[in-house]
């Protein structure tokens, strides 16, 4: 038995070190290529040939201070848009989360909650042509902007980062006592007030794993911004930013992969410093779901 065990995690250790080979290797070639001259890329992108700190620091000056890519107002946007819209998921998740939780015997609630599950299997690709002339629509009829703006990308991931949010924050508060809700009503509390001095700062473990899970996605996002945005717009995000190095026939790759180390790095900083809490509640959502 012993043996047979030893064999299973030995196996098991080869594939996860394979995947996480596999996973990383792109991350690699980011960090490895931004400590070199575009010559060493080209000529030998995998290995160590080049690679110089000093490269870096020059390679960051010359992103940084690019006037067609504008680092610091990619930065500001993506930093307003990513704020505005975690905030937003939050408060209307949370709300939308303990109203189905707590009504989850009733049809019309159990319904609700099948069509939040049901749009997390829907592909993006089969909506992203649709969304873009629905939000051009819908910003004529209301005489607001929908596109190339950040109210109309905030909106947009609102509604495409609602389903997991409202997933994870409902498997979570059936585990919190309905009785602590019967005493604040006794007491006279409204269920606003329930909500907001009860509920509510007992979600913090997993409002902050929402917010980091919510937060990755939507600050290293390309796709959405380069449809809502448009890569020619004012209103530009950092990953839509990096698409001024790429021309037609020339594509600086030492900027390039510079700039996408700027764009990814403070996002791995706030994975590293809350991975635990990420796992810690998913499972407890899971569970508790």
């Amino acid at each position: 038995m012993n043996s047979t065990r030893k064999g299973k995690s030995l196996v098991l250790g080869i594939v996860g070190s394979f995947i996480a080979l596999y996973v990383l290797f792109p991350f690699y070639l980011v960090v490895m290529n931004a400590f070199k001259k575009q010559t060493d890329i080209v000529a030998d992108p995998v290995r160590f040939r080049g690679v110089s700190f000093a490269q870096l620091l020059k390679n960051l000056n010359s992103v940084i201070h690019n006037s067609n890519f504008n680092f610091w107002y990619a930065f500001g946007t993506s930093t307003v848009i990513t704020i505005v819209s975690l905030v937003l998921l939050v408060l209307f998740g949370s709300m939308a989360a303990w109203v189905i939780s707590r009504n989850h015997k009733k049809t019309w609630a159990t319904a609700i909650y099948m069509v939040f599950i049901a749009s997390m299997i829907i592909p993006f690709q089969v909506v992203m042509l649709p969304l873009v002339s629905t939000f051009r629509d819908v910003g004529k009829f209301i005489g607001i902007s929908m596109l190339q703006s950040v109210q109309g990308i905030v909106f947009a991931y609102l509604g495409f980062g609602g389903a997991m949010t409202v997933f994870i924050l409902t498997g979570f508060i059936k585990g919190i006592p309905y009785e602590l809700e019967e005493a604040a009503a006794i007491d006279g509390c409204s269920p606003e007030g329930t909500f907001f001095k009860i509920i509510f700062p007992l979600l913090r473990p997993i409002i902050t794993t929402v917010t980091i899970l919510n937060g990755m996605w939507i600050w290293n996002d390309y796709l959405l911004p380069s449809l809502m945005l448009g890569q020619n717009g004012k209103v530009k995000t950092l990953p839509v930013a990096v698409q001024a190095f790429v021309g037609s026939y020339v594509k600086q790759w030492d900027l390039i992969l510079s700039a996408a180390l700027l764009a990814i790095l403070p996002m791995i900083i706030v994975f590293l410093i809350g991975q635990k809490q990420i796992m810690s509640g998913m499972v407890e959502g899971a569970v508790k779901g």
